[in-house]
């Protein structure tokens, strides 16, 4: 049977709370969706800075946990048949602590797809393409003198924006109640402001998410999400 003690990245960071899941995150975008989630559903866990520089993410214990060397990663010690589960890539773990929580992820069947298609447009669409914005925008990318790969993202941004936009015509959450979809794509939207390019997609003039990212940020839950693990 699988315990926590099977997996290698315990060695490096080491568990004070076996019993409970593990996470190891960092607070960007992407790694608060999972902290926000345990927040939200209560599910007992223990955080682990998981810093982005080499040292941490390509260090041989998290790469047994996450090949593809990103944030974040689980472990749950009381995982499917009561064999500890290891994970990564944020959607996947978003469905599996909403299934195992039995919340936010609809009372249906249908519910269950309509929030999955827009969990799925975050991590298809939304993510990568504000990533690839930043980082013509605000890092290294932004050097480049040619517009071309700046205007391309910045472009494909605001279209994604729209989308958004006019799928809250009238409701206060993206796939009718509260749920991982919304915990997905928020955190995306607030990285606007980080990369400093709300201005230049037009963040003003979407009213929809203006209050729906206000909606997000009030929720308790959300507020102590967002800064776990905490950077210092």
């Amino acid at each position: 049977m699988s315990t926590l003690a099977d997996f290698p990245i315990t060695a490096k960071w080491p568990a004070q709370h076996p019993d409970r899941i593990q996470l190891y995150s960092f607070p960007t975008p992407n790694g608060v969706k999972v902290s926000i989630m345990l927040e939200e559903t209560g599910l007992p866990y223990e955080a682990h800075k998981v810093t982005l520089s080499d040292e941490d993410v390509k260090s041989t214990e998290f790469l047994s946990l996450n090949p593809n060397n990103k944030i974040p990663a689980i472990i749950d010690p009381d995982g499917p048949d009561g064999m500890a589960i290891g994970l990564f890539e944020s959607g996947a773990i978003l469905l599996y602590l909403a299934e195992k929580s039995g919340r936010l992820i609809g009372q249906t069947s249908a519910d269950r797809h309509r929030i999955t298609q827009w969990l799925m447009f975050q991590m298809g669409g939304l993510g990568p393409m504000f990533g690839q914005m930043g980082y013509f925008c605000k890092f290294a990318g932004a050097q480049i003198e040619d517009p071309r790969p700046r205007d391309r993202y910045l472009g494909e941004a605001k279209r994604l924006l729209a989308v958004l936009e006019g799928a809250l015509e009238g409701q206060e959450w993206i796939a009718g109640d509260y749920s991982v979809a919304d915990i997905a794509i928020a955190p995306w939207l607030g990285a606007l402001e980080f990369y400093g390019t709300r201005d230049a997609v037009g963040w003003a003039g979407h009213g929809n998410l203006v209050a729906y990212l206000d909606r997000f940020k009030s929720r308790p839950a959300v507020q102590r999400g967002m800064v776990i693990p905490a950077r210092d």
